[in-house]
């Protein structure tokens, strides 16, 4: 793909300020689809597909999470990990507020508000992974190590 193929999102930028390596991936964006469906398009592995998801604890502080797509997060082994009561999804509209991106086009790059990040144990052992690149329909795959630019702390919370 040419520097103009894909779209220049605040992930992009991100990617290009810190020196990332990445190759963008455009596919069909299908409502509910899910990290099945990018799978599916781009022919890939679901585990490689990591997911963006943006939870709030019990003070409505925003927080993110990686996973991989084929797997589920253990809210309540989160919360028990951060020492907190209660942790849940963030209603869309209030995870677009706090990232800047629509719900199903989220980066965990370029967030518009700085949120901390959590990322599951078993993605540091991939050789690549993709992830949204900040528009619903685009992927980027990195290598694991480009998360690191995020400082995020690892758990393990998969189900």
């Amino acid at each position: 793909m040419g520097k103009t193929d894909y779209p220049i999102t605040a992930a992009v930028r991100f990617l290009r300020a810190h020196k990332v390596d990445f190759t963008p991936h455009l596919y069909p964006y299908a409502e509910r689809g899910g990290t099945a469906h990018s799978a599916a398009c781009l022919g890939v592995d679901e585990h490689k597909v990591i997911k963006t998801i943006v939870l709030q604890n019990d003070r409505k502080q925003g927080l993110v999470v990686l996973m991989h797509g084929d797997k589920q997060i253990s809210t309540r082994n989160l919360a028990r990990h951060l020492g907190m009561k209660h942790i849940e999804a963030a209603d869309p509209a209030q995870a677009g507020r706090r990232t800047g991106y629509l719900v199903g086009g989220t980066s965990p790059f370029g967030l518009k508000t700085a949120l901390p990040v959590f990322v599951e144990q078993s993605i540091w052992d991939l050789d690549e992974i993709y992830i949204n690149g900040g528009k619903r329909g685009f992927l980027v795959s990195v290598r694991p190590e480009a998360l690191k630019h995020l400082n995020p702390q690892t758990v393990r919370v998969a189900v």
